[in-house]
Parts: C-alpha cells; structure tokens; sequence
C-alpha cells in the first residue's frame, strides 16, 4: 500500500492540528525534496532528523520533529512518527544546541550506526563521505534492504546483505550491479581530474580500469621474505647491490614486512601473512606505488609516470621527468612546475619498481615488463577507485 499523499496529509493536519501544520510543512519538504513520501526510508528521516534539522532548518527543532512525527502518523507510518519524538532524538538535537556541532554529529554518528541500517565497508567498496548520484543510489538502496530485512525479523549480517546487493545485477539497473555503477562513476571522475593533459593521458585508462587486474608473482620480494622466514634473521649487510638495498628498504619501511633485530632483519607477522597470500603482496605492493607522499602533488607526479609507461613504453630517465612535468604542470599545483619538482617523486617510484623487478632502468632507458605494466594498472586503478574522504566531514552526503 503506498504512502498517502503529502498535500492531503498537510490538510488533514490543518483541521485536526492547525498549530502543528505549518512546521510540518516546512519538514517534511525538507525531508522528502518534493519527492512522494513513499520513497523516505529509515536512513533519510534519520539523517534529516539528526543533522539536517539542527544543523541546515531554522525554527525550534524539538517543535519541528514533533510535527513531522504527527504528520507521518496520520500517513500511518508510526515507526517513522515514532523517531520524530524518540529519546535518541530529543538527546541529539539537545546536544547540538547546548554542546555545537562536533558533539552533536559525533552524537548523530552513533546513534546511526546504531540503527543497523548504515551499510557498512565492504572489501569491494569503502563509501565515500561525498557521494555521487550513483554512490548515493547504491547507497540508499543498500540502507533499504537492511531496514527491510530488520523490519522483517530477520537476522541480519550486514556485510554480507550490503555485497550481495552492490554484486548481484539488478533489474531496476537493466542487469548491472550497483558496484559496477559505482566503479563506472569514481572512474570518470578520475579522468576528468585536473587539466587537460592529464585529462587527455587518463582517457584510455577509463575503460582498462574497469576489469580487476590479476595479481601476478613478485619473486624479487618473495625471495627476501622467505629467506627471512627461514633463517630467522637476515644481517644487515646482505644487500650486495642498490636494487637489493632499496628492496629490503621497501620491505621494512614502508611495508613493515622485516624490522631490525639489533644488526640483523627479521620478518614480521605482516611479512609473513604476505608470504603466505600471494594476492595480499600483490595488494600491499600496488598500494605502495601510489602511496600517499608528503604533498599530493608527489602523488600526481607518480600517478602520471604510472600512466605514461604502463604500455611498456621505452623512455629515457630525463624524456619521462619532461613528460611527467608536462602533465602535473596542466593541474594547476605551481604556477610553473619544471623537471626538477618532479625529479624525486619520479625516481623514487622507478627505484620502487626496479627494486620490486617490475621495471628495467638505468641511466639511458626504464621500461615496465609485464609484471610491472599490470602493477602500474592495478595501482592506478585502486586509486581511480578510492572513495573520498575528508577530515572535517560528518556524514556520507550526494554530491549533487
């Protein structure tokens, strides 16, 4: 049975509860955007109630809440009328006006969570705190079928409802899945980063990045860690060469996979679950290839040199830092970028992928072999695929 009619609820209001009517009006268009009533969820009065309200609508919030509670209890939707006057709710609005807005959305996160109607992270996808039309679909859609299946009585895993509906084809999306949306919508969004060179440079990715990439053997890697795992502990000193040196660099700073045992390495318990999951070493390396510098421009140099050799392109060491510079320069981070800004980025990450065996490089040539060309697409392709994130915000919003 649908909802019943705004307007001929706001009338109904009038007649019974004339002092009431006016703020439910003004919540409930809140609340709904023009859109049928039978469309609102748990999740969107939640959210309405517990941060847009105190935060975006002016009046007396209490007020407000109470008079959309009785609007939603004429349309015969008590369980949603009931959060409108709820102890949760009352406490919330309360502590954003006595306490500001941290306290209020930290008190807002809680109690949302708590709802159990919040998709959580799934392996395929971490939401974003600024969501797309997709996302958010994909999002609401999600937060949908745990309510459903809450209000059913069923015991409800989360995690798993939340990837079976983002993984299975759905007929309201013409057979696609909602993660294959989602996925479609952050990879355009990629593309159309900043300035046209780069724009020009990711184009062709944007269709090879769809596919997950194969995770493929890394023998440079595996070899120093089993060798650890064996003996125990590696001396210091046995790094006959600089790709040997910068390896096991790698491999104890920024993989955390050995640490120093006074004058000798030993693998860690991180190290050793690499060793043991080929597609986590895989995982773990690609990461790194796009980790996140000391500025972003650091990333966007590497990210470019990722792009411009992942076809096992042949360039000189000094024909890639020009090429590197030509694109991050069109991005706007300095009013002039040149050779030398990108001089670093660029050879720590061919020093990463020689070290690794992913790439040949001396001083007249680097090229990727196979290996390294589909470490340079899965690497590029979990950051096209990263969900953002940002500090200071409070909750998952479209982006509009």
């Amino acid at each position: 049975m649908s909802a019943p009619d705004v307007t001929a609820l706001l009338a109904e209001l009038e007649r019974s509860h004339p002092d009431l009517a006016d703020d439910a009006r003004t919540a409930v268009e809140w609340l709904t955007g023009g859109e049928p009533l039978e469309t609102v969820t748990q999740l969107d009065v939640c959210e309405f109630l517990w941060y847009t309200l105190p935060l975006k609508v002016g009046g007396d919030h209490e007020r407000l809440a109470r008079s959309l509670g009785r609007l939603l209890q004429l349309g015969g939707l008590d369980r949603y009328a009931a959060l409108c006057v709820s102890p949760t709710t009352v406490q919330i609005l309360r502590t954003y006006a006595l306490e500001g807005e941290d306290a209020g959305t930290n008190a807002y996160q809680q109690a949302l969570e708590a709802t159990g109607v919040l998709p959580p992270d799934v392996p395929e996808l971490q939401w974003s705190m600024i969501m797309g039309p997709e996302e958010l679909g994909a999002h609401l859609a999600c937060s949908a079928a745990l309510e459903l299946a809450i209000v059913s009585g069923e015991k409800v895993d989360r995690a798993s409802l939340t990837r079976r509906w983002l993984t299975e084809p759905r007929a309201e999306l013409g057979g696609d899945s909602w993660l294959n949306r989602v996925h479609g919508e952050r990879l355009n969004r990629w593309v159309l980063g900043r300035g046209p060179a780069r724009r020009e440079l990711a184009q062709p990715f944007e269709v090879r990045l769809h596919a997950p990439v194969t995770p493929q053997p890394l023998p440079a890697l595996r070899g120093l860690l089993s060798l650890a795992d064996k003996e125990g502990t590696l001396p210091l000193r046995l790094a006959p060469s600089p790709e040997a040196l910068r390896l096991r660099e790698l491999a104890e700073r920024e993989l955390g996979a050995i640490s120093r045992d006074g004058a000798r390495l030993a693998i860690t318990d991180y190290g050793r679950r690499l060793l043991n999951s080929p597609d986590d070493m895989w995982a773990a390396v690609t990461r790194l290839l796009l980790a996140k510098g000391e500025h972003e421009f650091e990333v966007s140099a590497r990210e470019a040199a990722l792009m411009l050799l992942a076809d096992g392109t042949l360039m000189s060491p000094a024909h890639l830092r020009e090429r590197v510079a030509e694109v991050v320069g069109g991005e706007g981070w300095h009013p002039a970028t040149s050779v030398q800004d990108v001089a670093r980025p660029v050879a720590d990450l061919v020093a990463q992928l020689t070290a690794l065996g992913l790439a040949f490089s001396d001083e007249l040539a680097v090229r990727m072999d196979r290996p390294g060309q589909l470490a340079a697409l899965a690497a590029l392709r979990a950051h096209a695929l990263r969900p953002r994130k940002y500090v200071s915000s409070g909750r998952p919003t479209g982006s509009g």
